[in-house]
């Protein structure tokens, strides 16, 4: 089945659930939202403010969604400006002996080889979309020197950003303790697209890399409906999550809706948030449209 084939069958298997779904039912919040029935939810519009939350407040579990931050500071550290490449890694024997060790931990990762080169993009590239963990480590030692030391650099960031519930523990999310909230979630989000490397990387619906070959965006909402992004995530602790961004028109302006849905477990984990997110994000933009 070709990658097309593959996002219209997703896609109509959302819209199958959305439609069966209960009627979701705010509790804060615009009172006219999708908000989901679990876990914890934000939508704001840029230009015109933040339209709530629902879900309660607590720091959870964010699972992948940790690798916007640690996209975040790649970009901010090494800026690639449209075209450029960026900096090298070369995989060595140490990193092909820790794929393998997360391989069988059930971690989310892309084949690597020994003398294998990627370069910056390539890797923010694998980061993104297929969501691998061995490269988020793999940046995060390029960056610091070491993983403690990105993680006290993710939560400087965090910070920095106003994000006052959220604590990273690791660059990729896979420790449940590295938790959030869906509205601090907000703010990493809308600072991290407004890189436009960022922003191309996550609206791309699959790329080739090196040595794993074609690999495709998690998100399956990506082209389509004016979804643009950004970055998925699941696991037992944290459910389904989906840190999205949509492309609207309000009153003869272009608006991007930004959302994050956590704690999604209503069957397949991505899929739930790719459910919820959806619903949420549609809702949105009826409301300010």
């Amino acid at each position: 089945m070709g990658l097309a084939a593959l996002a219209a069958v997703v896609l109509l298997a959302i819209a199958v659930a959305w439609t069966r779904a209960d009627d979701h039912r705010p509790r804060t919040g615009h009172s006219g939202l999708a908000w989901p029935g679990e876990g914890e939810a934000a939508v704001a519009v840029d230009g015109v403010g933040n339209l709530g939350a629902s879900g309660g407040s607590d720091p959870v579990p964010i699972a992948s969604l940790a690798k916007v931050m640690t996209a975040y500071l790649v970009l901010k550290d090494d800026p690639l400006g449209p075209g450029e490449q960026g900096f090298e890694i070369t995989i060595g024997p140490g990193d092909v002996e820790d794929l393998e060790r997360r391989r069988e931990l059930g971690q989310s990762v892309v084949p690597v080889e020994a003398g294998e080169v990627l370069t910056e993009r390539q890797a923010l590239e694998a980061l993104l979309l297929p969501s691998a963990n061995n490269v988020a480590a793999l940046l995060a030692v390029h960056e610091a020197g070491s993983v403690e030391a990105f993680v006290e650099e993710m939560n400087e960031a965090a910070a920095e950003l106003g994000m006052r519930n959220t604590d990273y523990t690791d660059p990729s999310g896979f420790d449940d303790t590295t938790v959030s909230t869906a509205t601090d979630q907000l703010r990493i989000g809308r600072a991290a697209m407004a890189d436009p490397t960022f922003a191309e990387i996550v609206a791309m619906p699959a790329t080739v890399l090196p040595v794993a070959g074609e690999v495709t965006n998690f998100n399956a909402l990506v082209g389509h409906e004016g979804f643009i992004g950004i970055k998925t995530g699941s696991d037992e602790a944290a459910g389904g999550c989906l840190l999205f961004a949509k492309r609207v028109h309000v009153k003869g302006h272009r608006r991007t809706i930004f959302g994050a849905v956590l704690g999604q477990r209503d069957g397949d984990l991505v899929q739930a948030a790719l459910t919820s997110a959806r619903a949420l994000a549609v809702s949105a933009a009826a409301a300010v449209g």
